[in-house]
């Protein structure tokens, strides 16, 4: 049976949403943490409280299932068959969970129903369809032997997830690692946990099989440790933080160096250049800033722009943000919701008062809406002169502040894009064929979009450079790399 938003709603407001561990198809929990809302901090529910007890019973699942062979050894075109219609299941549960998201993260009800959720499904549906179209090589061997080139399931996948996409997140994870044959074990963020749990609940119900699937919520220093130290995962893929991202490396080196694929942090450049169309351009500048209110790895954050044009723009975008509503996010009109949590905002709300401090010149907004919920709601903020040398240009905030540089020189321009330790994306916007091309090799980002803000689709890659990670992609065929082996097989022609 369906659900519609205004149960999950109803249900959140009565304190009764759950996410408990799913081992084995088990629900189990030593013991559940409380789990507030941001949109008023009222308590919504429970998620269990899991430790490395719990991560060790669903690593021996994994394993054995594996093992078993029972999906790892499933022919491709019936795990494909299982998967399309998981894909279908969630597709008909979609305004659910949107509206988990919603609640759980404070994301906004219009963002999760349009554009978290199909692209959730869509990923689902494009893993599924892509299972039975990977082949292996033959070697070019002449008659002196016959050698394939074959790649095989790496086994136990631990995926640790963020909390600002959280059902897409795990479709971005889940959907290739499970569809390449592999079991999986799911660490949740403990701040949103809801739709991963009802997502592997209509996992079983589409036929994955109970052992190839796991959920283990609980604190990263209960779960996620323990499933980075674990002796039998043989891949962590992680998204957050460059800060923890280099604990996954740690856990891996002291316990059997299995692989680490990170996608973390990142400070993005939008450059916008004098001969560029300004009126196109300020709906992308303002959708890569404070889209689902800058909690976004590829945030554009940094704006640079040429001198020349610079306070035509500025108005541009205040005009822009207008329509940029602030409020509780199960209402369809709202653009900008909470803070993910309490810690979260006092950290993005001390930028405010430190880019004041060393000299930022604040253009609009700043505001902090305390009478709304819980409190935690910043108003999109933009920044003028702010120099390279400033914490807000060198600093992921990950909340809904832009600053703004300017540049004089192309080479400039490329200079200050680059004046990061970050390289996940970057936009720029010029109507110059050749200084598109040129800017675009230059800019080290793993993902560059020209005039306009993309992250890509799921058909591309998705990653970085420097410290916004490495290991792997996600997305596109190129994800199936992080979860299989490749294996030779020799056939001497003796």
């Amino acid at each position: 049976m369906t659900v519609t938003r205004e149960q999950v709603f109803a249900l959140a407001k009565e304190g009764k949403l759950w996410a408990g561990n799913l081992i084995d198809g088990f629900t189990s929990a030593a013991g559940k943490l409380e789990n507030c809302t941001p949109i008023d901090n009222s308590l919504i529910g429970y998620i269990a409280d899991g430790d490395a007890r719990d991560v060790d019973a669903a690593v021996k699942v994994a394993r054995d299932t594996f093992e078993a062979g029972i999906w790892s050894q499933l022919s491709p075109s019936e795990r494909k068959k299982v998967m399309i219609r998981w894909s279908q299941l969630l597709e008909e549960h979609s305004e659910e969970l949107a509206a988990l998201d919603c609640v759980d993260a404070g994301k906004p009800i219009t963002e999760c129903l349009n554009t978290d959720m199909p692209a959730t499904i869509d990923t689902f549906y494009w893993y599924a369809e892509a299972i039975d179209k990977l082949f292996g090589k033959v070697a070019p061997t002449g008659n002196a032997a016959l050698g394939l080139v074959v790649t095989e399931p790496i086994g136990v996948v631990g995926a640790v997830l963020p909390w600002n996409f959280p059902a897409q997140m795990f479709a971005w994870k889940v959907a290739p690692a499970l569809a390449a044959g592999n079991s999986v074990i799911v660490k949740p963020a403990e701040l949103t946990s809801l739709s991963a749990f009802r997502m592997i609940e209509l996992a079983y119900e589409a036929g994955v099989p109970k052992g190839a699937l796991s959920l283990v919520c609980g604190l990263g220093e209960k779960v996620g440790e323990p499933i980075g130290r674990h002796m039998d995962v043989d891949i962590v893929s992680f998204t957050g933080s460059t800060e923890v991202g280099r604990y996954f490396l740690k856990y891996s080196a002291e316990s059997n160096l299995k692989e680490i694929v990170l996608e973390c942090g990142g400070k993005s450049p939008q450059v916008v250049f004098e001969d560029a169309d300004l009126d196109a351009a300020v709906p992308h500048i303002l959708s890569a800033a404070f889209w689902n209110m800058s909690e976004n790895c590829s945030c554009g954050s940094r704006l640079i722009v040429q001198e020349s044009v610079k306070d035509e723009l500025l108005e541009k975008l205040k005009a822009g943000l207008i329509s940029w509503k602030v409020g509780n996010p199960m209402d369809e009109s709202v653009a900008i919701g909470p803070m993910v949590e309490e810690a979260h905002f006092n950290k993005v709300k001390s930028f405010l008062d430190i880019t004041l401090q060393e000299g930022g010149r604040l253009v609009t907004g700043g505001n902090i809406y305390s009478d709304l919920g819980s409190g935690w709601y910043i108003e999109p903020t933009i920044f003028d002169n702010v120099t390279a040398n400033m914490t807000l240009f060198q600093n992921e905030v990950f909340g809904p502040i832009l600053t703004v540089s300017t540049f004089e020189t192309e080479e400039e321009a490329i200079s200050l894009a680059n004046n990061t330790s970050y390289g996940l994306a970057a936009s720029f916007y010029s109507q110059n064929v050749q200084r598109t091309i040129r800017v675009a090799r230059a800019i080290k980002a793993g993902t560059v979009s020209v005039n306009g803000f993309s992250e890509g689709d799921i058909t591309t890659p998705f990653g970085g450079f420097k410290q916004s990670g490495f290991g792997g992609k996600d997305n596109g065929l190129e994800a199936f790399e992080q979860y299989v082996q490749t294996k030779v097989i020799w056939y001497v022609n003796s």
